[in-house]
């Protein structure tokens, strides 16, 4: 192979240049772009619903006039929904991605339930919600209430907070594993005291993740059956006359702030667009709250390791 002249390096090393400045401005566009467009649906939902931001809003039930609708039902129960999917969808997933980390051995077996966990996170949404309907609803009997709604969504988000555990756990250096053990330390100590704690910001990181995905989902929760007008609140406990369970809410029927949102965007009034565009607004900033916690806990977190 003819060695290069020192033109033809230079001439390589500029085009390589020319390479990185294209990569670099494409990279600042597509930010831009998605940026504006963040900001122009923001922007039309705060226009749209500006008038609507009152505290009736947040307080009155649904209503056929649009004026005196609110979504005092829509975000209590997807508030009620989001402690039952995290209540069932965090232990299990965590436990699952610790045992498949660091207790499974690797054989065939473990392989597989890895890729089927993989490819259960790309399922579509609505296939979760069929699913549920035939077992929680129909099969064990739970109805159109919370609990079937919460543990649909938690089918929904596991296969997202096992991944997200296992790849937090995967970044601890060997070093601190082997240190541990080094010590006498039996593995779960190990796990209990040095693997979970070290990867509790990633861990969390994936949590969030999902719960923000969770309480923005409405297919699978029209496909088990939830209300689109509701008028009432879930029992709460020990109130009311006869004084109601603790856990009685869990069997009640139920909305969302989406089903609240799709049901309203899909009336002929225009003026239920104005509540529309005000209950999608709350419905974002619901979820930018889960994601600004979920970064101040990773920040932390991290701050208290050090290796």
């Amino acid at each position: 192979m003819k060695p290069l002249t020192t033109e033809e390096i230079r001439a390589v090393i500029a085009r390589g240049k020319l390479r990185d400045t294209i990569f670099k401005a494409l990279g600042v566009f597509c930010l831009a772009l998605a940026l504006v467009v963040i900001v122009a649906l923001i922007t039309d939902m705060v226009m749209k619903g500006s008038e609507r931001f009152t505290l009736d809003f947040f307080l009155n039930f649904a209503s056929r006039h649009a004026n005196k609708a609110g979504i005092l039902s829509a975000w209590v129960g997807s508030l009620l929904v989001m402690l039952v999917t995290g209540l069932a969808a965090v232990p299990l997933g965590i436990a699952a991605g610790l045992y498949l980390e660091e207790y499974a051995k690797r054989n065939w077996l473990t392989e597989i339930i890895e890729i089927n966990i993989t490819n259960l996170a790309a399922v579509p949404s609505i296939v979760y919600g069929l699913l549920a309907l035939g077992i929680f609803v129909y099969q064990f009997g739970f109805g159109q209430s919370i609990l079937s709604a919460g543990l649909t969504l938690a089918l929904l988000i596991l296969p997202i907070i096992i991944v997200s555990t296992r790849e937090a756990i995967r970044a601890i250096p060997a070093m601190i594993r082997e240190g541990s053990m080094a010590v006498g330390a039996t593995r779960w100590q190990t796990c209990r005291y040095h693997i979970i704690p070290y990867a509790m910001p990633g861990i969390l990181t994936g949590v969030i993740i999902g719960l923000a995905r969770a309480i923005g989902e409405t297919a699978p929760i029209i496909t088990i059956g939830a209300l689109t007008f509701i008028a009432f609140l879930p029992p709460a406990p020990f109130m009311g006359e006869p004084a109601a369970g603790l856990f009685d809410w869990v069997m009640a029927p139920f909305t969302v702030m989406p089903i609240q949102i799709f049901n309203w965007t899909s009336r002929p009034d225009p003026a239920f667009e104005i509540n529309a565009a005000a209950a999608g607004f709350v419905l974002m900033a619901m979820v930018l709250s889960m994601n600004g916690v979920a970064i101040y806990l990773r920040y932390k977190l991290r701050k208290n390791i050090k290796w």
